[in-house]
């Protein structure tokens, strides 16, 4: 029996204890950077294996295991994200949040489980192997600056020869697996910005200076770094998310926030918008006679699959057409942003998507939806496409 053949069968004969973690772990969610019972679960999952263990990596609660098969050979990590969001849950499921406001609505507790299956499998395998595999457990991709960054600033994947990870989402059809060459998820930054007037009687403007009048104005005219700043080749967008300016009908207030956010598709944009947002600001101030203050965070970078990683793992997984899975497509870049990206500068490798949309419906819940719910088995397919490369990738 050959090593993959022998891989699928102990995936298969894992699958209800796939199941089960899943189904515990969707039960007892926790919030990026808070996540210590999952992260004692993940490190009871690996006691009494013969592999070596680092945990609180990265200033965080991340588990990092090295599967060390004792040939040479390169090495290869293999992540998943852990951490839940402030969401409160409103699915039917049997073994829905137990955790009134926090729920697993991204599917993080799915990249979970099978990745501990996936590395328990290889770990039984691990003489037949070459080189190392390094599973990454990562807690807070949620919120930035995403635990991705603490754990490559640490430098215990200084070492690493390619890394790889899946996003399962159930806007794709079961059984579709989806790849895509250089920028694929956008690069993204918030900001904060609040502009201090003269508040006043609504019908005495001419004492005041009015922070409403000032604050559209400005959300206005930051449409325009989208479409006068940055090259229409180059995919930005500007929004935002938040105008806060409480008060009454008959009073002219003195202050606005505003909460907004940028994507891009390529790394220098990063820079053009926030030039751009900036002058806009600073000549808001002198048009109106207000103060304003900016608080602009550049949060996770372009994700970038390399095309030399992304190219082997669709040659890889097209001779599985048709098997465990239907069928590998090509993606399109998507405006989210996923602190993977933090990996992909430092080492070659690709970040893809394994489809989950759950049985009989056909416009599912996105994910960070109260309602996201996906198709359990996604989980088997992304175990077994991602043993597939592992397997593949080591051997050469």
């Amino acid at each position: 029996m050959v090593l993959k053949e022998k891989l699928f069968k102990k995936l298969e004969e894992k699958e209800a204890c796939m199941l089960e973690i899943r189904r515990h772990l969707h039960a007892h969610p926790e919030l990026s950077f808070h996540e210590e019972h999952t992260a004692a679960f993940i490190q009871d999952f690996y006691k009494d294996k013969d592999v070596t263990v680092h945990t609180n990596v990265g200033g965080g609660h991340a588990v990092i295991v090295d599967i060390k098969s004792g040939n040479p050979g390169k090495v290869i990590g293999l992540r998943a994200d852990f951490d839940a969001l402030p969401i409160h849950e409103e699915t039917n499921l049997e073994f829905k949040s137990k955790t009134d406001g926090v729920m697993h609505a991204c599917g993080h507790d799915a990249h979970t489980a099978y990745l501990l299956i996936l590395a328990e499998s290889l770990i039984e395998l691990k003489d037949e192997l070459s080189g190392t595999v390094r599973i990454i457990h990562q807690h807070a991709e949620e919120v930035p600056p995403g635990g991705a960054k603490g754990i490559v600033a640490s430098g215990i994947l200084d070492d690493l020869d390619e890394v790889y990870g899946i996003h399962v989402f159930p806007f794709v059809e079961l059984g579709k697996i989806e790849l895509h060459e250089k920028a694929t998820y956008a690069g993204s930054s918030t900001f904060d910005i609040i502009i201090q007037g003269k508040g006043g009687h609504a019908a005495m403007p001419q004492n005041t200076k009015d922070a409403i009048v000032a604050a559209s104005y400005l959300v206005t005219q930051l449409q325009t770094v989208v479409s006068r700043c940055t090259d229409p080749k180059n995919s930005v967008v500007v929004t935002i998310g938040s105008f806060e300016a409480p008060g009454t009908h008959n009073v002219i207030q003195g202050k606005v926030v505003l909460k907004g956010t940028t994507r891009y598709l390529d790394e220098p944009s990063k820079d053009i918008a926030y030039e751009a947002i900036k002058n806009q600001v600073e000549g808001l101030e002198k048009s109106f006679g207000v103060k304003v203050d900016i608080d602009y965070r550049f949060n996770y970078p372009v994700l970038y699959n390399h095309v030399e990683q992304t190219r082997a793992v669709r040659d890889i997984l097209k001779l599985s057409e048709g098997s465990y899975f239907d069928k590998v497509i090509e993606g399109e870049p998507l405006s989210g942003s996923e602190d993977f990206a933090y990996y992909l500068m430092k080492t070659p490798g690709t970040f893809y998507i394994v489809g989950a949309r759950p049985e009989g419906i056909e416009e599912p819940y996105p994910n960070h939806h109260p309602k996201f719910e996906i198709h359990e088995d996604a989980m088997m397919i992304c175990a077994k496409s991602l043993g597939e490369v592992v397997l593949n990738r080591l051997a050469k």
